[in-house]
């Protein structure tokens, strides 16, 4: 299972619109899931066995965030794909192998 997932706080009360330390703090979370994971500029995603493994992480980094402001914003998009282990990496192969045989 394959889940992309962006949490960030609003509300805030040090009047910033910075939210790096709030995401900062999701991140951490995830990467001592010791799931594979990746960061880019506008999502984390994460690839676990199952359901209740990887929801768990996305849930305790969402905690993470709620000290950052008064509500927290969650957006999530999940590959559910019984079977397959290793898609983090895989589908991209896949993508640059498909770019470079055009």
């Amino acid at each position: 299972m394959l889940v992309a997932f962006s949490v960030a706080p609003s509300g805030g009360p040090n009047g910033t619109d910075s939210v790096h330390d709030a995401v900062a703090a999701a991140v951490k979370v995830v990467r001592e899931s010791g799931l594979p994971n990746r960061t880019t500029s506008m999502f984390t995603e994460i690839e676990g066995p199952d359901w209740d493994t990887v929801m768990d992480v996305v849930k305790r980094a969402t905690e993470a965030v709620a000290p950052f402001g008064s509500r927290v914003s969650l957006v999530l998009k999940a590959d559910i794909r019984p079977g397959y282990t290793g898609e983090l990496d895989a589908k991209i192969e896949r993508l640059e192998k498909a770019i470079d045989e055009d």
